[in-house]
C-alpha cells in the first residue's frame, strides 16, 4: 500500500485528491488546522505550518495543496523522506511579473522564489518534484474569482463588466486538478518539471462571466458599460467597501489573453480537462472553512 502526505488537504484540490488517492488504494495522512476523525485509509492531523504535527518518517508522495511558499520553507529544511513531491503554484508566476500592480509583482517573485526552492531542496536530498500551475480554479465556492462573481451577482441582482472584457481565459475544475496531480505523481517524466493547467475550453473573460450568471438560480443579467463609466461605477462602489480587491491592474486584465498551453501536461501524464459547464452550486461557498 503505498503512502502519502498531503498538505492543504481540507482545501478545495486537496479534498478530491484525498478521493482520488483513497481510490486509488493509498494510505493517507492529512493534516488540517481543525481536528478531523479518521475515515479508512485516511489518517487526519490537526497543526499547520507553524505548528506541525508530528509527521510519519517517510511517505511515498508529497502533495502540497495550500500557500506554496509556506510549504517551500518548510521543506527546506524538513527530515521526512519521500521520493516524489507534487506542489501547486499558479500561472500568477508568469502572467503578473510584469504586471502595474506591484503587489502583484511580489506575488509573482515570492512564486517563483518558492517554486525554486522546491526544485533545489528535492534535488539536495535526492528526491523528483513536480510543480503544477492551474489557472482560474473553481467548482466547490471557495475560490476567490469566480465564486466572488457570482456572490456579487447574487447581492446585487445583477453584474458589471467594461466593454470589450474579452481576453481569453480558461477555467478549470478543481476535481480535474486533483486528477492531474494523481497522476503526474504516478509518472517518472514530470520530474523536475512545471507544468500549466488550463482549463478545457479558452473563452473570453465576458463569455465566462456570462456563464457564471446564466447558472445561478435565478439566472442574473450581465451589464457592460464603456470604460469611463464603469471605472466611475466601480469608484463610487469601492468608496462604500465594496469590490475594493478590484485593482486598475485587474480591470485591465480583463481586456488581456492569459490563456496557457496545456500540451505538455496532456502529452506527459494526459491530462484532459473538462470544457467549462458551471452549475450554481459550484459556486454556494461551503458553510465550514479551514
Amino acid at each position: 500500500m503505498k503512502t502519502a502526505l498531503v498538505f492543504g488537504a481540507s482545501g478545495q484540490i486537496g479534498l478530491p485528491l484525498l478521493d482520488r488517492l483513497g481510490d486509488a488504494g493509498w494510505r493517507v495522512h492529512a493534516l488540517s488546522r481543525q481536528a478531523r476523525s479518521d475515515t479508512p485509509g485516511r489518517h487526519w492531523l490537526q497543526g499547520d505550518f507553524a505548528r506541525m504535527p508530528a509527521l510519519p518518517r517517510e511517505v511515498d508522495a508529497l502533495f502540497s495543496c495550500g500557500p506554496l511558499d509556506l510549504f517551500a520553507r518548510w521543506y527546506a529544511t524538513a527530515t521526512i523522506a519521500s521520493p516524489r513531491v507534487i506542489a501547486f503554484g499558479s500561472t500568477s508566476a508568469t502572467s503578473k511579473h510584469a504586471s502595474d500592480d506591484e503587489h502583484e509583482r511580489d506575488l509573482a517573485r515570492r512564486l517563483l522564489g518558492a517554486e525554486a526552492a522546491v526544485f533545489q531542496a528535492s534535488e539536495q536530498r535526492g528526491a523528483s518534484a513536480t510543480m503544477l500551475r492551474p489557472t482560474l480554479v473553481y467548482g466547490v465556492g471557495r475560490d476567490a474569482s469566480l465564486t466572488r462573481i457570482a456572490g456579487m451577482a447574487r447581492r446585487w441582482g445583477r453584474f458589471v463588466l467594461p466593454r470589450r472584457a474579452d481576453g481569453l481565459r480558461q477555467p478549470v475544475h478543481v476535481q480535474d486538478l486533483a486528477d492531474a496531480a494523481f497522476a503526474a505523481s504516478l509518472a517518472a517524466v514530470t520530474a523536475g518539471r512545471s507544468y500549466e493547467l488550463p482549463g478545457g475550453e479558452t473563452l473570453a473573460y465576458r463569455e465566462m462571466v456570462r456563464r457564471v450568471l446564466a447558472c445561478l438560480d435565478p439566472p442574473l443579467p450581465l451589464l457592460e458599460l464603456p470604460m469611463p463609466l464603469f471605472r466611475a461605477a466601480l469608484a463610487a462602489a469601492q468608496a462604500r467597501g465594496v469590490a475594493r480587491n478590484l485593482t486598475p491592474a485587474a480591470v485591465a486584465r480583463m481586456r488581456e489573453d492569459l490563456a496557457f498551453d496545456a500540451a505538455p501536461a496532456r502529452r506527459d501524464f494526459g491530462y484532459a480537462p473538462r470544457g467549462f459547464r458551471p452549475e450554481s452550486r459550484m459556486f454556494d461557498a461551503p458553510d465550514r472553512s479551514d
